[in-house]
């Protein structure tokens, strides 16, 4: 461990300019694919740390430092915001508006704790270029766009990531979440599960409101839809699998006495099997044209999939050393065996496009006290306002230094002399 602490030795320092860079990303957050000053800063730091820097996929930037021989190991924070206004009320709040795609002004607030990713990364990114003498090998920051839409992690290496950059031996990504500050998560397998979102249009035949003899209703069709699907979990999934099938929105018509000609269902869908996965989309379109058929739909129905995120599925023995490195280096109980989550990211096909390991773990935001009160008066959902909240709020102490020793003991666990 000698190495690793004498990397580690230098965070104390680090920490003042790591809060204010934490609260200027806060309070200028930048939606997806829209992260063009975020960028800009995060090139001017790594530039003059003395990172070979480069734009890979729009606002995408990383930033390689070759240090001789050994392991190549590519470190990931995602640097996009959320159409969210927030309501936290905190000094360094953000009042940004901008533009969404679909042209709708909208607030924008680092809800996801994106702008702890960013920070911690830069600061690992610091505290290894300041000590090159304790590590060999290569070192890769990839600060990438877009995860919140799932369009990041693809623009990247549809821009060339795989061909620009040094292939990586292992990649290293971390969350914040909303567990107690501090503490750290990992798991063996999978830690996120994979999504899809769904956009079904079913047709009718569209009536006056007073003569439904004449109509195919698409809103008793979709209502009959809605009901079947709740079985795909409840009857067609093995218990004991996990899997969720959410119908987010269903929308048709616009007044009381007309019935329209078609509606649209919006579905999210959550697994950590491929091939359940896989089931239960085939269900779903099994579902929705059987009933279509049933009610005499004059049209088959549309079926548009997006916002698709991959499953993330930890490497065991890449996480047994990035584990082992965590309990080396952090006090006792610190770091725990994290169950899966049902939140998901695009960040494995990062290391999927190089056919490398990886390992993804999870950083706890809440304050000690308020977080263990909560878990014994069992109001956890009721009193933590979790990740896409508006009132989500990092306390910057301990996580801030807890995010940036973590990014950089899982580098130093491949890096650091001697490993």
């Amino acid at each position: 461990m000698p190495d690793v602490n004498e990397v580690l030795a230098a965070l104390e320092k680090e920490l003042p300019w790591l809060r204010d860079m934490y609260k200027d990303f806060h309070r200028q957050p930048e939606l997806s694919l829209q992260e063009f000053a975020t960028a800009k800063v995060i090139e001017e730091k790594l530039t003059g740390w003395g990172y070979a820097v480069q734009r890979i996929g729009g606002t995408g930037v990383v930033g390689v430092m070759e240090n001789g021989p050994g392991t190549s190991v590519l470190a990931r924070a995602d640097i996009d915001a959320l159409p969210v206004t927030e309501a936290t009320g905190l000094d360094y709040a953000s009042t940004a508006i901008a533009t969404d795609s679909d042209g709708t002004s909208v607030g924008v607030m680092h809800a996801c704790g994106h702008d702890m990713h960013i920070t911690a990364l830069l600061g690992a990114a610091k505290l290894l270029a300041d000590r090159r003498d304790a590590w060999s090998g290569t070192y890769i920051a990839l600060f990438q766009p877009a995860e919140e839409v799932a369009a990041g992690a693809r623009a990247m290496i549809d821009d060339g990531l795989v061909a620009k950059v040094p292939r990586p031996d292992v990649a290293l990504a971390q969350h914040v979440m909303a567990t107690e500050a501090g503490t750290i998560g990992t798991t063996a397998g999978p830690i996120l599960s994979a999504g899809d979102s769904v956009k079904i249009t079913v047709h009718g035949r569209g009536a006056h409101g007073s003569m439904p003899h004449n109509s195919v209703d698409p809103v008793v069709l979709a209502a009959s839809i809605v009901l079947k699907l709740q079985t795909i979990v409840s009857r067609e999934t093995m218990p004991g699998q996990f899997a969720v099938v959410t119908v987010g929105a269903s929308n048709a018509g616009t007044k009381s006495n007309i019935i329209a000609d078609r509606a649209v269902l919006l579905l999210n869908i959550r697994t950590y099997d491929t091939a359940l996965r896989g089931r239960i989309i085939a269900s779903i379109e099994r579902i929705v044209r059987g009933e279509c058929a049933a009610s005499g739909s004059p049209k088959e129905p549309e079926f548009e999939y997006y916002d698709q995120y991959p499953l993330t599925t930890n490497d065991a023995g890449a996480n047994a050393k990035v584990t082992d490195a965590f309990n080396a280096s952090f006090k006792e109980g610190t770091v725990y065996h994290t169950a899966p989550a049902t939140a998901s990211e695009d960040f494995s096909r990062l290391p999927d496009a190089f056919g490398v390991p990886y390992v993804y773990w999870t950083v706890g935001s809440v304050p000690s006290d308020t977080y263990r009160a909560a878990v014994a008066k069992g109001t956890v959902a009721q009193d933590i306002p979790a990740n896409h909240s508006p009132y989500f709020a990092p306390a910057i102490d301990p996580t801030i230094g807890a995010a940036t020793k973590a990014q950089a003991v899982a580098a130093l666990a491949f890096l650091a002399k001697g490993e």
